[in-house]
Order: structure tokens, then sequence, then C-alpha cells
């Protein structure tokens, strides 16, 4: 009786331990492992050598062929890392990432997303097509921009937590896109699609809830148990059954996967295994990720690129372009300085694995033609591919734009090199204008800081001294030798930035005189409170001076209204 031994995707396993021991590591000398996944699995998928296999029947044991099956055992890969970035926040540090979160990171996936279906609508395509190919292409890589972002420890910078705060938003779009492309592709829908999306919401809102309170009742006594067994093994499966376990119940409500091993990963973080647990998953992440990574590069079907290089080129630029301009508008409208925009921006243009499986669905329901599919396919591959450079690029665009606005601070310097005892005024709106002409009026001396260059311009043709910077920043601020002065003024109108600015200012300059604008009295305790000589809430004054008009209309004397003023004041 014969017997066989069957293991399934025994070959490809090997396949692939050979390429992640031998391959990768040269290719890592000129390119980072991200690119040489991407480009081992382009090599060795059914569209590299695959294509030579009747030629060659011996490079057909090098070649994988079950795409599906790999990409099911990489999105393993996927669910790790998000496990892995669960374990490095806490509940907390999430919770102050809210505004990015939900502010941001909808804002981002909406515009991008309308933006994007109005262009592959205007260009011929259905408006169901046209719907799909905006969702999916609006969201970003969670796989490749946090492993770029991890092996350059960048995760916990400013720009790390922004972008992750957008990727963190897109996973959790997840639900509601699956939803629509499902309902999009039924041929007669009873009920009503708002309906439909508020009960898949509400399911998944449900889901998280559950998990996160069993996962705060139950992980630490069993986590506790397993460890007292002295067993690594133990302790090792039962962090690889908490992390599939969350990205399989996720799943199965139509949730990300991802998204339910970050929930794991985060509970963990609040207990006292989490540091062992980061440990013990390293090696086996990185080892998925770069199966991944692999799936992605096996994806590309070289022959359409052949096909019609021309335009899957235009597509690829006219992607990320438009990706990484809404990204970094986006960006800087929620105050992020020029360096870090313009860098969280180009790190976030690319396609991500999502469309892989959007687009599937929306090819296997209809919804969008099979070569259309197979197109934006190899658009959303190769923005992919692309990525690892767009993150060096976006990295020297940040460090000059610093340097220009360290230069832009050092000019600044240089102008107002013999001023002693001056006034800085930060801000030249209406407030700052009408200080700097009584100071102009009284002889005294100031410089005047604003970040609009048409007013900087404006007032220096007419003899003001006025120079364009930041005024929220303290750097520009010490080039205009403020710890020189006699005194500052804060008239900025983001209120954010005028407390923030007080607070550096009183720790770097606490001789100097704070004079700041509030917006109001409450805001104006805080300044106080936060160390400003005198803060003057606008509206309070205004009231005030309406009320010394109101006083002399009634028949009161000059010396009784000031006097009733001053009191008030």
């Amino acid at each position: 009786m014969e017997s066989q031994l069957h293991i399934p995707y025994l070959r490809e396993v090997i396949v692939f331990l050979v390429v992640a021991g031998f391959a990768v590591p040269l290719l890592q000398r000129k390119f980072s492992p991200v690119i040489g996944y991407l480009l081992i699995g382009g090599l060795i998928g059914p569209y590299g050598l695959g294509l030579f296999e009747d030629e060659f029947p011996l490079v057909s044991f090098l070649v994988i062929d079950d795409l599906e099956g790999v990409q099911a055992l990489a999105e393993i890969g996927v669910v790790f890392l998000l496990f892995a970035i669960g374990l490095e926040l806490s509940l907390d540090r999430l919770w102050s990432m809210r505004r990015l979160v939900f502010g941001l990171g909808s804002a981002q996936v909406i515009i991008t997303g309308v933006l994007i279906g109005g262009v592959a609508y205007a260009w011929g395509n259905s408006a169901s097509a046209a719907l799909v190919l905006g969702a999916c292409l609006a969201l970003s890589s969670t796989a490749i921009v946090m492993q770029l972002l991890i092996e350059k420890s960048r995760l916990t910078t400013p720009v790390g937590r922004s972008v992750f705060s957008v990727l963190l938003m897109q996973d959790l779009a997840v639900v509601p896109i699956l939803f629509i492309v499902g309902v999009l592709g039924t041929v007669s829908v009873g009920e009503s699609i708002f309906g439909g999306l508020a009960l898949a919401l509400g399911e998944a809102a449900m889901t998280v809830v559950v998990i996160y309170a069993v996962g705060r009742l139950l992980l630490r006594p069993v986590f506790r148990v397993v460890a007292q067994t002295g067993s690594r093994e133990a302790f090792m499966a039962m962090i690889v059954l908490v992390a599939l376990g969350a990205a399989a119940i996720t799943g199965v409500v139509g949730l990300s996967m991802a998204l339910g091993a970050f929930l794991a990963g985060l509970l963990i973080a609040e207990t006292e295994y989490r540091h062992q647990v980061e440990v013990d998953i390293e090696p086996f992440k990185g080892l998925m990720l770069g199966l991944f990574f692999m799936s992605v590069g096996m994806g590309i079907d070289w022959r359409v690129l052949g096909d019609s290089p021309f335009w899957i080129a235009a597509s690829v630029l006219g992607l990320i372009a438009l990706k990484a301009v809404l990204n970094i508008g986006l960006f800087l409208l929620w105050r992020l300085p020029r360096h870090r925009a313009v860098e969280a921006g180009l790190l976030l243009a690319q396609a991500g694995e999502f469309a892989f499986i959007v687009v599937g669905l929306a090819m296997s329901l209809d919804l969008v033609p099979g070569p259309t599919g197979q197109f934006m396919l190899i658009v959303a591959s190769l923005t992919m591919l692309l990525t690892p450079t767009l993150a060096t690029l976006a990295r020297k665009l940040g460090s000059r734009i610093e340097e220009s606005q360290a230069a832009e601070a050092s000019a600044i310097s240089d102008e107002v090199d013999q001023l002693e005892g001056h006034v800085v005024i930060a801000g030249f709106g209406r407030v700052g204008r009408t200080i700097a002409s009584i100071l102009d009026r009284e002889d005294l001396p100031y410089v005047a800081i604003d970040k609009d260059p048409a007013i900087g311009s404006e007032a220096r043709s007419a003899g003001l001294q006025v120079r364009f910077g930041d005024a929220s920043r303290l750097e520009v601020l010490q080039a205009a030798h403020v710890s020189q002065a006699s005194a500052l003024v804060i008239t900025l109108g983001d209120p954010k930035h005028t407390e923030l600015l007080t607070v550096r200012m009183r720790e770097a300059a606490p001789h100097v005189a704070l004079f700041v604008r509030a917006r109001d009295k409450e805001q104006a305790g805080r300044l106080t409170g936060a160390g400003a000589t005198a803060a003057v809430p606008e509206t309070i004054e205004a009231s005030l001076q309406l009320a010394a008009k109101v006083l002399e209309g009634c028949g009161l004397n000059e010396d009784a209204i000031q006097q009733r003023i001053k009191l008030e004041r």
C-alpha cells in the first residue's frame, strides 16, 4: 500500500523561504526589503518566469501559480503588521489622535474618492464603476507605508502619527465600501441602501465594542496563566490565537481583518505583557509581510503593461499626483507644517492592497469590466511598487522645505541683527496693524512677522518693519531676537497656536513681557495662567468701548465713564 505525504503549499513555502533567505538580502544592499520582495514576487509569479514554463520545464519549480492561495496567506502578514502597530500605541494616545483620525482621515477618504470617481466617470466608466474605483483607489497601502515608517524609525514622529491616523480611518472605511459594492452588484434591492448601510455600520460598531469589552476582561488573566507555565510555545500560541482570533471575528462581520488584529494589539498594549509579545512576533510578522509584498508583485501582468505602456504610465503618475496634491492640501488645512505636510502627502499617494479586494469583487459582480479592472489593478500595483521611491523623495523634499524655513528665519535674524529693546509683533492682521501704528507714532522700534507674503510686501513698500515668516513658530521669533525684545505681542487668529506659543515663549524667554490677544474671556484666563503678562479678550474690549459710547450718550462725564470702564476692564 503506497502512502504519500501531501502538505498544502509546501513547494510555495520552500520557494518563499529561499527568496527570503537568499535573494532578498542580496537585493537589500541596494533596495529596501519592500522593493526586494515586490521585484522577486514579479519574477517568480505567473507573469514572470511563469510565461516560460512550457519552453523551460525546469523553471516550473520556481514559479508560484496559485495567486489566490498565496494572497490568502499573505493577508496574515497585514494582520500581524496591524497587530504590532496596536502594540506600539495606547488607548490614551489613540484618543488624543481622534481629531486626525476622524477629521482628517474622513476628509481624505471622501474628497479623494469623489475626485477619483469623477475622473473615472469622465473617462467613460459607468456611474457604478466610477464609484467603486473612486472608493478603493482613495485608500492607501497600510502594509507598505507602515513598514517603511517602522524601518526608518519614523512611526512615532509627527509625520508618522499623522499618516497612521489617516490609514486607520481608511481601514474603518472598509465596512461601508464593501457594503456599497455588494448593494450595487445586486440586481433588485428590496431595502433602502441607507438603511442597509446603517445596519452594517451598527454591526461593525457592536463588534468592536464586544472585542474591546471581552478583551479588557479576559486578556490579562489568560496571559497571566499562560506565562506562569513558563512555556514559550504556549505563550506564542496564545499570541497567534489572540491576533488571528480577533481578525477572524471582524472578518466574519465584514470588517477589515487588519482592524480586528489592531484592536487585539491595542488591548495587549495596556497589559504588562506588551514588550514580550512584541519581541516574540517580530520574526513571524516580518516573514508574513514579505509574503504579502511578494503576492503584490506576482499580481502584475507585464504583458498588459507592454500593450498600453503610455496609458498605464499616465494613469500611475496621474493617480500619484492627484492623491499627493489632495493629501498635502488636507494636511496643511489641518495645520501641519509645510515640510511635514509634503512628506505625509507623498507617503499616502499610492493605491492600497484593499484595491485588489474591491476591484476583484466588482469584476465578479459585473460592476467593472474585466479589461478595466485588470488595467486598474496594474496601476494600483505599480503605485505600490513606487512607494519606497516616493518615501525617499518625500523625506528629501521635507528636509529641503525645512531648511528653507530655517533660512527664512536666518534672513529675519540678519535684518533685525542690530535691534534691542524692540517690540516683536507676531501677526500683522487688523490688531497687529493697529499696534504697529501706535508704536510708530511713539517712535518705538518694532518688528512684525506675518506668514502672508502679500501683506509683508505691501507693508514694506509702505516703509513698515514687517517681515515674512510663520509667527507661530518659536524659532522664527528667536530669529527676530525676541529674547532681546522689551515685549512680544501675539495677535494670531488661531486660538490653539496662540496658547501653544504663549507656553513655549514663557519657557524660552521668561523675562520678556508677553501681551496676547484672546478670543474671549475663557481663553484670556488660560493665557494668563500659561504666563502671559496680559491677555485682552477682543470681544470684551469691543463691548467696553461700545458701553463707553452708550454712557456718553446718556450724559455721563468723561472721568466717570473712564473710571467705570477701567473698573469693568
